[in-house]
């Protein structure tokens, strides 16, 4: 899963692939891929 930003409005939407409008105010080709950290990897036991 990924988080993608819109950079109209500043909604978010977690979803696989990159939204091709904002769900929130419409605007097409807006929604960009927020960048997150990394899970943190447990070591094996």
């Amino acid at each position: 899963m990924a988080v993608f930003t819109c950079e109209k409005c500043g909604a978010t939407i977690d979803t696989r692939c990159k939204p091709k409008k904002c769900s929130a105010c419409g605007e097409t080709g807006c929604m960009c891929k927020k960048e997150t950290a990394a899970p943190a990897k447990k070591g094996k036991k």
